[in-house]
């Protein structure tokens, strides 16, 4: 998983990135969630085009590498969502690309990569680091562009960055952002808005206790690489590991807690979202509403809850 070293620079890869992405996607709502807590909301990014919002990191990616991707084409791996996105931006760009997924991925995730009209290679017997695997021995074989999902300036900056500033525009006295954390990219880009807009915002992380990989690096002092939770979890689009220029960024955040949830509350945010939210959550968005079920309301200041992604089978939502 090693990848070249890369840093965010505000001046430019915020800009671009931004400049590609407002001209297709949705500025997504952000909403007061009394059911959460007083002062808490909830930005839908739900209501994407591909139902997540990778799709911004993607759109940022292929438009910076445009010119690469037209040459020799791009390789993508996914547990789904950055597929989708990738697949969504290559058709609004113009551009080939193919997508690496493990077999274990949500079918309707698998389903709309294809739909979108992306080549789509299904691994075998792996998870997302297999997937992974696959995607850049192809890269290294065709010399196609591998533009990972979360380990590269322009996607970290499409994602969190767009993101945090939608939310800082609309409140820019927030005191907090609750996110999914999977390698990491989405907080870099959130922080990267936080400093852009000389924000005091903290970053609140979540992640399965099941898989996570963050926390677990974090604690070491050192990215974990490879990983595969011991038992399966909701959240399958957290799992895999943590590229080191990515992690050594997040270990160098001030801002940022990380907190675990465990399955159980896991499944029941994403009850609690479809009942009581009106919004249907993935796992790995459910995250951080289980967190936010018994803390917003103990919390003192503005609290807005990411809703990452509606991807999910219909047999996951249990009862």
């Amino acid at each position: 998983m090693t990848s070249p070293a890369w840093t965010i620079d505000l001046e430019r890869h915020l800009p671009a990135a931004s400049a590609a992405v407002a001209p297709h996607v949705v500025r997504t709502p952000l909403e007061r969630a009394p059911r959460l807590g007083e002062r808490a909301w909830i930005k839908r990014e739900t209501e994407q085009h591909t139902g997540s919002f990778k799709v911004r990191g993607a759109l940022a990616a292929l438009s910076a590498y445009a010119d690469e991707v037209r040459a020799r084409g791009a390789v993508a791996a996914s547990a789904g969502n950055h597929g989708l996105g990738m697949a969504y931006a290559a058709r609004a760009l113009g551009l080939p690309v193919r997508v690496y997924v493990p077999a274990s991925a949500a079918r309707v995730k698998v389903e709309g990569i294809r739909a979108l009209g992306a080549e789509i290679i299904e691994v075998e017997g792996v998870g997302y680091d297999g997937a992974e695997d696959a995607a850049l021995r192809d890269a290294a074989r065709t010399g196609a562009r591998f533009v990972s999902p979360y380990d590269d300036p322009y996607v970290a900056c499409g994602n969190g960055g767009t993101l945090g500033l939608e939310v800082l525009d609309a409140l820019p006295e927030c005191a907090a952002i609750v996110t999914p954390v999977g390698g990491g990219g989405l907080l870099l880009g959130l922080d990267a808005a936080r400093s852009a807009r000389k924000s005091v915002l903290r970053l609140i992380g979540a992640q399965s206790e099941v898989s996570p990989v963050m926390l677990l690096s974090l604690a070491r002092g050192a990215a974990i690489e490879r990983f595969e939770a011991a038992v399966p979890t909701l959240a399958e689009g957290l799992e895999g590991g943590v590229a080191r220029t990515t992690f050594a960024h997040v270990r160098a955040l001030s801002a940022l807690t990380m907190v675990t949830v465990s399955e159980r509350d896991l499944a029941s945010a994403m009850r609690f979202a479809r009942d009581e939210l009106g919004v249907v959550l993935e796992g790995s968005a459910a995250v951080g509403v289980a967190f936010a079920r018994a803390w917003a309301r103990h919390f003192d200041g503005d609290l807005v809850v990411l809703l990452t992604g509606r991807n999910v089978d219909a047999d996951r939502l249990g009862d």
